[in-house]
C-alpha cells in the first residue's frame, strides 16, 4: 500500500504549495540546505583536488555523487522511519517533503512582482524584481526587456520548476523528487560554461539535461493543449512555432516550452543576452507580431498553472492505473 500512500502525499504536497507557496526566509528549507551542501562540497573538493582540467572534471563528478547521495539518502531514511512508526505519519512527512519540492505558487508570485512594478512604471523596481528570478544581467534591459525576461523564465521554469518535480515525485515519491531537485540545483549553481565552472560543472549540467529530457517534452505538449483551449492564446501558432523553433535554444530542453509560449502569445523572445557582463548571442524564438507587454506575464503564469494542473492529473491517473495493475 505504500505506493498509494506516496501518491496521496504527492497530491497533498501539490495543494500545500498552491495554498502556502514557498516559505520566505526559512533557513531549514530542504532546497536551501541542498544549496549549502553544494557550496560546502565545492569548496572541499576544490581544496583537495588539483586545478587541472581532468582534476576539475573528476571533482565535479564527485560533487554530483555526494550531493545526490545525501539529498536522497536523508529523505529516504526519514520516510522509512516514519512509515515504520505509522502510515499517517509517513504520509504527513512525505506530503511536507513534496511541498518543499514544488514551486508553482512561488514562481507566479515572484514573476507577478515584475508585472506590478512595470504597471507602476517603476523600472528600477521591476529590474530588482526580475533579478530575483533570472540569471542574466538586468541593468541593460528596458521595460520591454524586463517583461520579456519574466515571460521567458516562467515559460522555461514551467518545465524544470513545475512539471518535472511533479513528474519525478509521482514517479518515485519524495525521494525521487529530491534526487531531481539536487541535480537541478547543482545545474543552477555550477552548471555554467564560464572559466570557473567549464569543467567542474560539466557533469552536473549534462546530467540535468538528461533528467529534464522527458519532462521538458511532456511540458511542451501539455502547454500546447492549454494554448488550444485557453482564451487569448493561439494554439495553432504555438504548434507551428514549437515545431519550427524548439531546437534553437542552446539548451536541449529549455526551448521546448519557450517556443510554445512565444507562439501562443505571438511574441519574439530570447536573442542577445548579457551574463556577468559578457554578451551572448542567442537565436530568437517566435515572431514579433506583438510587443512583449506586462499583461503577458499574467498570461504566461495562467499557462503555467493550467499546465501544472494537467500534469498532476495526467501523471496521477497514470500512476494510479499502474498501481492497480501491479498491486
Amino acid at each position: 500500500m505504500k505506493p498509494l500512500y506516496s501518491l496521496l502525499a504527492c497530491i497533498i504536497g501539490f495543494f500545500l504549495d498552491l495554498w502556502w507557496g514557498d516559505p520566505q526566509g526559512f533557513f531549514w528549507h530542504p532546497i536551501r540546505l541542498i544549496g549549502l551542501w553544494i557550496s560546502f562540497c565545492e569548496k572541499m573538493l576544490r581544496a583537495c583536488l588539483g586545478k587541472k582540467e581532468k582534476d576539475l572534471y573528476v571533482a565535479g563528478v564527485l560533487l554530483t555523487l555526494l550531493v545526490i547521495g545525501v539529498s536522497t539518502g536523508l529523505p529516504a531514511l526519514l520516510l522509512w522511519a516514519c512509515y515504520r512508526l505509522h502510515f499517517a505519519l509517513g504520509i504527513g512527512v512525505e506530503s511536507l517533503l513534496c511541498y518543499f519540492v514544488y514551486a508553482t505558487k512561488s514562481l507566479r508570485v515572484e514573476s507577478m512582482k515584475v508585472q506590478e512594478a512595470l504597471l507602476e512604471e517603476d523600472l528600477p523596481k521591476a529590474k530588482r524584481a526580475v533579478s530575483m528570478i533570472v540569471g542574466r544581467d538586468v541593468e541593460p534591459l528596458d521595460q520591454e526587456g524586463v517583461a520579456k525576461a519574466a515571460v521567458e523564465t516562467v515559460a522555461e521554469n514551467t518545465s524544470d520548476g513545475v512539471v518535472a518535480p511533479i513528474f519525478y515525485t509521482l514517479l518515485g515519491g519524495a525521494v525521487a523528487g529530491y534526487c531531481y531537485k539536487a541535480i537541478n540545483t547543482m545545474d543552477s549553481m555550477v552548471g555554467y560554461k564560464n572559466e570557473k565552472y567549464k569543467y567542474f560543472g560539466r557533469f552536473a549540467a549534462k546530467l540535468d539535461d538528461v533528467v529534464n529530457f522527458i519532462p521538458a517534452r511532456l511540458s511542451a505538449f501539455l502547454m500546447l493543449l492549454v494554448a488550444f483551449v485557453s482564451k487569448g492564446l493561439d494554439g495553432k501558432n504555438a504548434w507551428n512555432i514549437y515545431w519550427r523553433d524548439r531546437k534553437k535554444s542552446t539548451s536541449p530542453n529549455a526551448g521546448q516550452t519557450e517556443a510554445v509560449c512565444a507562439g501562443a502569445l505571438h511574441i519574439q523572445i530570447l536573442g542577445p543576452t548579457y551574463y556577468f557582463g559578457k554578451l551572448y548571442e542567442k537565436a530568437t524564438m517566435g515572431e514579433p507580431d506583438k510587443r512583449v507587454a506586462p499583461i503577458m506575464i499574467l498570461q504566461v503564469n495562467q499557462m503555467m498553472y493550467r499546465t501544472a494542473w494537467l500534469a498532476l492529473l495526467l501523471f496521477a491517473m497514470l500512476k494510479y492505473g499502474l498501481l492497480q495493475l501491479l498491486l
